[in-house]
This record gives structure tokens, C-alpha cells and sequence, in this order.
């Protein structure tokens, strides 16, 4: 093993984290730097996270790249160069695997080694985790940073495997490029990973199907490279860019706009509108008039302007009104951001089904059946989305204490601390998991991260050996989700609320009181030095001599 001592198949480390993505990465950077012994397993052959898995056509970022990276190192920071606004896959995985060779972090790896099992031991008060390449690990803390998009789902319909075409999920692409030039090409799915891949491969293909079952709010992601002045800028300003990062709500750097919709005139609102459709990414969610989420008259007449775009950009108008949508008002849903998406449309070759006209019946061997007959095809794209929030973290075997299983633990929805923790799992943290603030997901992720990173740096220095959330702290954390869910702009209909996944529980997946309240009630466990969360009555040996002496 790379890390942590041997005995037999069995390796010891103080810290296990699980993934390999952005928040995996960081949180074993701190477990190194405390030095504490260290092991990350990571299910697939490089880091990442979401940017390997994603590898399809047209990935990219919506978050700006610059904001997106790490922050603690001003080195690390200046080491890197991004090239657009808003990077795609393979510059993003470029970074993760700087990031980790530049920080020493690649021989505290195993690649391969997706978790099965993690069972926690009350006499040692340890985990042992157990991983699909034969892996056998038993860790002082176990800390799953698996991310809340890395649980692909398909769609629930008849036939999926008999397809004898190339098939691919958009989060499960291939490392080596699939040949699309002259096929027949069916997307399944309009969410954020569709309306990517749709521009990116239509001038290649022979024939492009588009399979929608609710159109989504798209507006235009507006990237562009980034200028060699405008990056000696970003450098030169890192430590205000880090300030205003670390300062802001949402992690990002767009300015909150104090104005609401009928503070201005038709005209000028609609001059304020021009504005935000050709701005870039989330400025036009966080820059917007401020009651546009929280108004419904506010947010139709946003909607309005949009769907007025929507008909411009689309020659066809029964294709246009196809893809608007009906059924929600802007950011009801998560906002997906777009290059060329509509304008897709207009070429000959394309053709939208409307799933809720024709639903789709099965799958055959040639192609795809709905209610108006089969079509053929020589490539599936599914891009049916993600068990959001929660998906990754019920499929990894965790069992706390008295054997309790995670996934029944969270039956009718996650029951969390912060996002970050749960009651009668002890010394078991997962940052960036369901909870977690909404927004730029590394800059409210690294809030989880150094949370959890702190704690056992705590509980070293104290002797103490076990950490758990109170049942009464869980308890409030989950009333205040619920009960402020209810002034999110996200619906019930939304993947926030798990909709998209058949049978699981409606409850709200993020944290409604976002990065401000995260932090407040952060600062309440500090101030009280973690008062109620620690064995206190259990301080003395280290992991090595009470996993001996639970087997004696």
C-alpha cells in the first residue's frame, strides 16, 4: 500500500478519504500536511472527480475556472494557467492532475478502488473499509468526499441492454474518443449535460435525435479565452480575488443586485435584461434584478424575455415552443448555461421528441420506440442525469454503529449536520454531500473540508478518539433545511429535491440557508470547542494498540 502500515492484507492509516475529485483532493492535502498517515481510494484510474468521469462532448465548467481551483496555495494558484473563462473536461482534468503532482499527493492514491464496505468497529472506534480491487483499510477517520454528482441514473424503461449500438451515459464516458462522424445519434436528455453535447457533436453527425421530457430555462454560458493581461491581472490580484471568494455567499465573484424588476421602467428593463442575457454563467442569477427568484412577477417577466430569445434563435416556431418551458420559472430548476444550443435546432438534421406527447415505450435492438413509432439509431448518448446529493454515499456499504446502514439511516432523506456529518456515524465526515451550501461547489465544499480537517487536528491534540454529531444538533440542522426549503426558489420537481429519481424520498437536498448560515453555525461549534460532539470519557492509545486490544 502507499500509505500507513501493513499487516497482512490489512493497511492502517488515521485517515482514509474516499474520491478523487476537487474536495477529495484538498481534504487529503490537509490529513498530509497535519501529518497524519493517509490514504485516499479513488474508483477510477485518475483524479478528478466529476471531470474524469464527464468526459463527453462539449463538458465544461459554469463556474468561472479561476474561481474554481484551489485558493490555499498563491503558489499553486500561479503554477497554473487556465486558457478559457470556462474551462472544458480535458482542461480541468489537466488541473486535478496538477494539483496533485504539485502537491505531492499521487503516491497516497490507489486508483481502482471503488468502496463496497465500510464498517465501524465501537470497541476500537474504527472503520474498516473494504474496496472492489481487494483493498482492506482500517482508518481512525473515514471522511467520503464522493461528491454529489457521481451516481449516474438511467432511465426506468424496457430494453435498455438489448440496444446493439454503442450506448454511453454522459457521466460514465469512455476515456478514448467514440466515434460519432456520420451516425445516427440519439440524446436522451435535456439537463445541464445534454444541452452540451447537442452543439458540440451536430456538425458531425449524419442524423441527431433530441429526446426532452421538460425543456430548462438555457441561457447563453458566453465564454471566451482569457487574455495573457488579464491572467497577469488575476495573478497579481489573488490575494482580493481569495478575500472576495471566501466573503461571498455564493462563491463566486458576481456583485448582488440591490435593484428589483419594477424599480425600472419597461424600457429599461428590458436594456437591464440585453445585459444579462450577454453576461457570463451565474451572473445572471446572482446579478439579476434581486427579487427575479423570489418573486413571481419578477421572475415572469424574466421569463418572458427569455422565451422571446427562445423564438428568435429557433427558425421552426412549433420547435421553439417546444423549448420553453411551462412547468417552472427560472432557476425552479438548476439553470443550464449553453453554446449554441438553440441554434442546433435550425439545422435540418435535427429533430426534437417531445417525451410527453410520444413518451418513450423501450429500446430496441436498432433504436428507440415511443408512442409514434421506432427510430434507428447507431449511437445512445444517455444523458439522463445523476442520484443527486445523496446517490454516492448509500452505495458505499456504510454501516455505523450497532451496524446501522446509511441508506436506511437516510430512507426518508438525508439526515445531516452542516452537510458534513451524521448522527451514529462517528468519526465519519462527508464534505461536499447532501446539505451542503448551493453555489460555487469548491469554495463552500472547502468550508466542509477544513471543518472536518480541524476536528481530528482537535482531537489529536486533546487525546480523544471519537467525534459525533448529537442527535438534538442533527435534529435542528434538519428542521431548519425544511423548513427554509420552503423559500428556495428550487420546486419539488427539481433534482434539489431528488425528483428525478423514482421512489426517493422528496426532501430538500441542499442547504437553504447557503454558505452564511454553513459558516454561523460552524462558528458555534468552534466557540464551544466542539461541546457535546467528542467521547470525552475515551481519551489514551493510539488506533494500533486498541485494534489489538479489541482483538485480544
Amino acid at each position: 500500500m502507499p500509505a500507513g502500515g501493513v499487516r497482512g492484507a490489512e493497511a492502517e492509516v488515521e485517515v482514509l478519504v474516499v474520491g478523487a475529485g476537487v474536495t477529495g483532493i484538498h481534504q487529503l492535502y490537509r490529513a498530509r500536511q497535519a501529518g497524519f498517515p493517509a490514504l485516499l481510494l479513488e474508483a477510477g484510474e485518475g483524479v478528478g472527480g466529476v471531470w474524469y468521469w464527464n468526459r463527453y462532448p462539449g463538458a465544461r465548467l459554469d463556474s468561472e475556472s479561476y474561481t474554481y481551483g484551489y485558493l490555499f496555495s498563491r503558489e499553486l494558484f500561479e503554477g497554473w494557467r487556465w486558457r478559457e473563462r470556462f474551462a472544458g473536461q480535458p482542461e480541468n482534468e489537466g488541473y486535478f492532475n496538477y494539483a496533485v503532482d504539485r502537491l505531492g499527493l499521487r503516491d497516497l492514491i490507489r486508483f481502482g478502488a471503488r468502496v463496497t464496505s465500510a464498517v465501524y468497529e465501537e470497541a476500537s472506534a474504527t472503520w474498516l473499509v473494504q474496496a472492489s480491487d481487494g483493498t482492506r483499510v482500517r482508518t481512525r477517520f473515514l471522511i467520503a468526499a464522493t461528491g454529489v454528482l457521481s451516481a449516474p441514473v438511467f432511465p426506468d424503461v424496457p430494453g435498455r441492454t438489448d440496444f446493439r449500438g454503442v450506448a454511453h451515459h454522459t457521466g460514465l464516458w469512455p476515456d478514448q474518443p467514440v466515434d460519432l462522424a456520420g451516425k445516427r445519434v440519439a440524446v436522451v436528455g435535456t439537463g445541464s449535460s445534454g444541452v452540451q453535447v447537442v452543439p458540440a457533436i451536430v456538425d458531425e453527425v449524419e442524423s441527431l435525435t433530441v429526446y426532452q421530457r421538460t425543456p430548462n430555462w438555457c441561457t447563453p454560458l458566453v465564454n471566451e479565452p482569457i487574455s495573457d493581461e488579464e491572467y497577469a491581472g488575476l495573478n497579481a490580484g489573488f490575494e482580493e480575488l481569495r478575500r472576495r471568494l471566501e466573503e461571498s455567499p455564493s462563491g463566486f465573484l458576481h456583485e448582488l443586485n440591490e435593484r428589483g424588476a419594477f424599480d425600472d421602467s419597461p424600457e429599461d428593463r428590458r436594456t437591464f435584461y440585453e445585459t444579462m442575457w450577454g453576461s457570463p454563467g451565474f451572473a445572471k442569477v446572482i446579478s439579476n434584478y434581486r427579487d427575479t427568484m423570489t418573486e413571481k412577477a419578477a421572475n415572469a417577466q424574466w421569463c418572458a424575455f427569455m422565451a422571446e430569445k427562445i423564438r428568435d434563435l429557433v427558425k421552426d416556431p412549433a420547435t421553439a415552443e417546444r423549448l420553453i418551458p411551462v412547468d417552472h420559472g427560472w432557476a425552479e430548476k438548476r439553470p443550464p448555461f449553453v453554446t449554441g444550443y438553440f441554434e442546433a435546432f435550425n439545422d435540418p438534421k435535427v429533430e426534437l421528441v417531445d417525451l410527453r406527447s410520444t413518451p418513450m415505450v423501450r429500446v430496441t435492438e436498432r433504436g428507440i420506440e415511443t408512442t409514434d413509432g421506432e427510430r434507428e439509431f447507431d449511437v445512445v448518448v444517455w444523458a439522463s442525469g445523476f442520484d443527486f446529493g445523496t446517490g454516492a454515499l448509500t452505495r458505499m456499504g456504510v454501516r455505523g454503529r450497532g451496524g446501522l446502514a446509511l441508506e436506511e439511516y437516510w430512507s426518508d432523506g438525508p439526515r445531516t449536520f452542516m452537510g458534513v456529518m451524521s448522527h451514529h456515524f462517528p468519526n465519519f465526515f462527508f464534505p461536499g454531500g447532501p446539505h451542503g451550501a448551493a453555489g460555487n461547489n469548491p469554495r463552500y465544499a472547502e468550508d466542509q473540508v477544513n471543518f472536518a480537517a480541524d476536528a481530528i487536528e482537535y482531537m489529536r491534540e486533546q487525546g480523544l478518539r471519537v467525534m459525533e454529531v448529537p442527535a438534538d444538533r442533527e435534529e435542528s440542522w434538519n428542521r431548519m433545511v425544511a423548513e427554509w426549503s420552503a423559500y428556495s426558489s428550487f420546486g419539488e420537481h427539481s433534482y434539489f429535491f431528488g425528483a428525478n429519481i423514482a421512489g426517493k424520498p422528496r426532501s430538500f437536498l441542499l442547504n437553504p440557508g447557503g454558505r452564511p448560515k454553513l459558516r454561523e453555525v460552524m462558528r458555534g461549534v468552534l466557540d464551544t470547542r466542539y461541546a457535546g460532539f467528542l467521547d470525552a470519557d475515551s481519551p489514551g492509545p493510539g488506533m494500533a494498540e486498541q485494534v489489538e486490544e479489541a482483538g485480544s
